[in-house]
């Protein structure tokens, strides 16, 4: 593989923005959610046994035990550490120097944190991505902040390889257990016919692409398989091109994913995690500068042979696509007709073969990063820095090594008896690292819901016990008038949580006892959360003395026969009750309580006036009534509008770009090569240009400028051949 200089800083920087959307979507919620006063107050699950605060950390993971040492609760603590993540992911983003394995791994410990007493609304497959992600930034970034320097380090290529593995088991695993989970419009190809209008919030674009033919939606679902089931393989290709095609394939379903449905952050962070197919060439590409790495060495045939290689690949998978779905022309539907052309056996038959092998693949292609990494230290010039630079890779090849062996214990979770293989002692160290969600099992949408509608919970409210009134929702759907809305990358996380209690019954949701608990004492945070502007909620003035809960089934609305929209998005029909009639004193709602656990009898806290928790509620008070996904955003455009602003204003300087983002690892070798009286020139040589790029590293050239430096360039390139 090319050069991953400019893939790696690209996706450091990625990363700080997802950190940054999740911590401030987080933060918004905070006291709705976990406060005194919110649905799952995050003290209850923390007991202060006066254990040791090693001991604490052990048996749960997070900061918040630190909360009484600076005299705050449990509540302000929480807020405290997701603005402080939020401000470290920011200043990340603006500054590349903190793009640093340690303000990294502050990031991870400040999730990690939240995550540990998220309970219920943080247990998402996205979250369990971030912080594996995150944990593997440690790894990615340079120590900046130590050493000084953003040089570029012989074992990068082996640590972000990593990055290439998680998006491997991410992406093959959200196919496979698709297939496995033995759902009927999986295997009927029938699943994107539902699923566009059962999704958690879907955007306007849903509603469109809910009107496409059958015979379109059943292709669809054929090509969501090719792409998360055989192009992953490729991700391992030696041939760069077939990297870049399986690249490519990944963005478009995460962008038609994007534009259909609102997934938070989870389609941001797996786009982040393409990046690592990258390579500087392809960058440059983007970018229209020209590629200065030597690729003239490569003869015709090697060209012509990766060609028809390449040509290969690309039609053993398009003819075992036609083959395993039974493609064929339908003429009289004017479409493209398929199936599935295999049974359920053959395919748990097929897991059983290419499971272990696409170990072996996984190992061979590290083992071939952590090779070439080890030549690059032992060519470089000078003891003192092949010795540092030996010692470094031998750290980050280990660590590689095992972050690698003990995502194999959830990674063969797709096929048990590829899992019981495993050697006992990745499984034990698997099991000492559980707590900290380094490594995590994916598969996304196993089964399809709402084959018979899309069912929903709608809550209503009385004063009076007789007239009823509906308690909408900012973002999920319930008006059916409503446009469905457009919400991405924040993550309403009760909306979200109201999708999966439809599912079933409100036992199997014990938090919803307490939303109703909540909504009747009038709680202005939890309030908050079903509408950030309390005005829009219908009780805003008195609380309801009265509320209940009611399952519908929703579907999209169709075009008329003369081929006009609706005036309504949704129509509903009346399912079942979810939630019997209830007030404050009522036996029903008492005993749920109770039985639940969510009615506190400790006295109420004490607030703290330090100065810390002043500053934070200050904040509070600030961004109180902005809608999340507003804010998100206006963080996001103010980032990216510096950052442009400021590649602008470097461009204007004329300063050189940085020979590290252009050349090659391979220098050291040529470096060796050379005489000690060359070496001594470009030293020196190499110091002067190190030095520019300090001051501004990544500025591109000035155009007037750049014909000249190449003529000198070139000058000085006969100079020395003459010498």
């Amino acid at each position: 593989m090319g050069g991953i200089i400019l893939p790696r800083r690209m996706f450091l920087w990625s990363m700080a923005v997802t950190y940054l959307v999740a911590f401030v979507s987080l933060y918004v919620q905070i006291p709705g959610l976990y406060g005194n006063d919110g649905l799952l107050p995050a003290r209850w699950q923390l007991r202060y046994s006066g254990k040791p605060l090693g001991e604490q950390l052990l048996s749960s993971p997070t900061l918040l035990w630190l909360g009484p040492w600076l005299s705050l609760d449990t509540h302000t603590a929480m807020e405290l550490l997701c603005l402080t993540g939020a401000a470290l992911s920011l200043a990340a983003t603006l500054v590349e120097a903190l793009r640093d394995s340690i303000v990294f791994l502050c990031l991870w410990a400040l999730y990690l944190s939240m995550y540990q007493v998220g309970q219920v609304f943080l247990y998402f497959q996205w979250d369990n991505l971030l912080l594996e992600t995150g944990f593997l930034c440690i790894l990615v970034a340079p120590l900046t902040i130590i050493r000084g320097s953003r040089g570029v380090r012989e074992h990068d290529p082996v640590t972000f390889w990593l990055i290439r593995w998680l998006l491997f088991r991410l992406m093959l695993a959200s196919g496979v257990v698709k297939l496995t989970s033995r759902c009927p419009t999986w295997w009927g190809l029938t699943a994107l016919t539902y699923h566009y209008e059962t999704q958690c919030i879907p955007t306007p674009l849903a509603w469109f692409a809910h009107q496409f033919p059958v015979w379109w939606q059943k292709l669809s679902v054929v090509a969501t398989f090719v792409i998360e089931i055989a192009a992953p393989v490729l991700f391992f290709s030696p041939l760069r091109r077939l990297r870049l095609g399986a690249f490519y394939l990944q963005v478009l379903l995460q962008v038609l994913i994007i534009l259909s449905g609102n997934y938070n952050f989870f389609n941001l962070l797996t786009l982040v995690l393409c990046l690592s197919l990258l390579d500087d060439q392809h960058v440059q590409f983007w970018l229209r500068k020209a590629d200065r790495t030597n690729n003239n060495n490569d003869s015709r045939l090697w060209s012509w042979l990766c060609y028809l290689l390449e040509l290969a690949v690309w039609s053993l998978m398009i003819f075992g696509t036609i083959i395993f779905f039974d493609l064929q022309l339908d003429t009289t539907k004017n479409g493209i007709s398929s199936r599935t052309a295999f049974t359920y056996h053959q395919f748990n038959q097929f897991l059983k073969t290419v499971t272990i092998p696409c170990i072996w693949i996984g190992v061979l292609s590290l083992t071939w990063e952590i090779v070439t990494a080890m030549f690059r230290c032992a060519c470089v010039c000078g003891f003192l820095k092949r010795f540092c630079g030996t010692v470094q890779w031998t750290v980050f090849a280990a660590a590689t090594a095992a972050m690698f062996a003990v995502s194999l214990v959830p990674f063969t979770y797709i096929e048990y008896d590829s899992n019981a293989r495993l050697w006992p002692g990745v499984r034990r160290a698997y099991e000492l690292v559980n707590r900290y969600e380094l490594v995590n099992s994916y598969g996304l949408f196993r089964r399809m819901t709402g084959v018979g509608g899309r069912p929903e919970v709608v809550i209503e409210g009385s004063n009076d016990g007789v007239t009823w009134t509906e308690i909408e929702f900012m973002y999920k759907p319930g008006n059916l008038s409503a446009p469905p809305p457009v919400v991405a990358p924040h993550q309403p996380r009760l909306d979200w949580q109201m999708w999966f209690a439809a599912l079933g019954a409100h036992t199997q949701a014990p938090w919803f006892t307490s939303l109703m608990y909540r909504l009747l004492q009038g709680k202005r945070d939890v309030i908050e959360l079903i509408q950030t502007d309390v005005s829009q909620y219908p009780f805003h003035q008195q609380p309801p003395a009265y509320l209940r809960a009611h399952r519908y089934r929703y579907w999209f609305t169709e075009p008329k026969a003369d081929g006009s929209y609706p005036q309504r998005w949704w129509r509903r029909v009346y399912d079942e009750e979810f939630y019997p009639t209830v007030h404050l004193g009522n036996s029903f709602l008492e005993s749920m309580l109770n039985q639940y656990g969510l009615k506190d009898k400790s006295p109420p806290r004490r607030v703290s006036n330090t100065t810390v928790a002043l500053a934070v509620r200050w904040v509070r008070s600030q961004v109180r009534g902005v809608p999340a996904h507003i804010l998100i955003w206006t963080l996001i455009a103010c980032s990216a509008t510096f950052c442009l602003l400021q590649g602008l204003r470097n461009r204007k300087k004329g300063n050189p770009l940085s020979h590290k983002a252009t050349v090659t690892v391979n220098d050291h070798t040529e470096n060796c090569e050379k005489s000690d009286e060359q070496q001594a020139v470009e030293e020196e040589d190499g110091e002067d240009c190190e030095d520019e790029v300090e001051e501004g590293e990544g500025d591109e050239k000035d155009p007037v400028k750049e014909e000249e430096e190449e003529e000198e360039e070139e000058e000085e390139e006969e100079r020395k051949g003459k010498r």
